[in-house]
């Protein structure tokens, strides 16, 4: 039951994570002119932040299973 409860605070701490690496505040950073490898900074940063999400949403659910 405890496993149960902190895999669960685990995860909306992640999704209080995604709101804030997808807020405004953040995203408006990444909005220049700027390139990474050829990609316009803001989807580089999108695809990133995505992809770390989904990391440690895997570490999470995997680690506490």
């Amino acid at each position: 039951m405890a496993n149960r409860t902190i895999r669960a605070q685990r995860l909306v701490a992640l999704f209080a994570l995604g709101c804030l690496l997808f807020g405004f505040p953040l995203l408006s950073l990444f909005n220049g002119g700027g390139t990474l490898f050829g990609i316009p900074l803001l989807f580089a940063y999108l695809f990133g932040a995505w992809a770390l999400l989904i990391v440690l949403m895997l570490l999470v659910v995997e680690r506490s299973g």
